[in-house]
């Protein structure tokens, strides 16, 4: 499984949709049903082990699922959130590791618990990575309007400031780029012309279809936490069904609900 045969799956207009797994369970069952490429949700991988998501504190976690899912038959993309490490150099030595491990693409992103980091931070990163693991796709993504979502305090999504973040990042070197929670066609259409490069997007029930998002150019469509909130779903109302409580299931919980869990 190689590098190669993951740049090919991003056709631009004709996108692939990447389940987003948070331990090898998963991961093998996605496969196991066709699916070419499994990512990782770092949600997930976070919660898994009671921390909270996007706050640099499970590298350890991260790369043992990594060597976990690398022995199933598939493409592999690790999301390692910003790094875990602010130093361009030890980002570039995790990436490298996760590639000796037979991972193909990492996603990394610029947001933090607070707020976005410095735009000029994440082209040093990807250029950092391409240097030591040039085989390795790099997904740069901006939580430009995903920290609104994610409920930071005080953000206020940017469209203006998104293009130019994507547009910084591919001329650093990245692969492809990534912008969780556009908020509607149009936004997504802007991401696609300014980049030049494949986009990611993130799946949304309510939002635009698969065959929607080709037309729009799109050449990924990542699941991210849907499947790990989905199954806990599942399993609390597995549990309440058993205790006579079917009526008291609630629905899917969001993001939000999840990352409140964990403080």
């Amino acid at each position: 499984m190689t590098f190669d045969a993951f740049v090919r799956l991003h056709r631009q207009g004709h996108p692939f949709l990447l389940p987003n797994a948070w331990d090898h369970g998963s991961a093998a069952l996605f496969v196991a049903h066709g699916f070419a490429a499994v990512g990782t949700t770092s949600l997930g991988v976070a919660a898994a082990c009671g921390r909270p998501d996007g706050a640099g504190a499970t590298r350890a976690e991260t790369v043992a699922l990594a060597r976990s899912l690398a022995r199933l038959p598939c493409l592999l993309t690790v999301d390692i959130e910003g790094g875990f490490s602010e130093d361009p150099g030890e980002v570039a030595d995790l990436v490298a590791e996760l590639a000796e491990l037979g991972v193909v693409g990492v996603n990394i992103e610029d947001g933090r618990p607070d707020g976005l980091a410095p735009e000029g931070h994440l082209p040093r990163v990807i250029a950092a990575v391409k240097e030591r693991a040039p085989r390795v796709f790099v997904n740069a993504r901006t939580d430009t309007h995903w920290l609104a979502v994610a409920g930071v305090p005080g953000h206020v999504p940017d469209l203006a400031e998104t293009l130019r973040r994507v547009r910084r990042y591919a001329d650093a070197g990245a692969d492809g780029v990534f912008v969780p929670a556009l908020p509607d066609k149009a936004a997504i259409a802007a991401v696609v012309e300014a980049a030049g490069v494949p986009v990611n997007v993130l799946f949304q029930p309510t939002g635009p279809t698969l065959r929607e998002l080709g037309e729009l150019g799109v050449a990924r469509v990542s699941t991210g936490s849907l499947p790990y909130r989905a199954a806990l779903h599942a399993a609390l109302a597995a549990v309440l069904g058993a205790d006579g409580r079917a009526d008291a299931v609630p629905t899917v919980p969001s993001y939000g609900e999840i990352t409140a869990l964990l403080r």
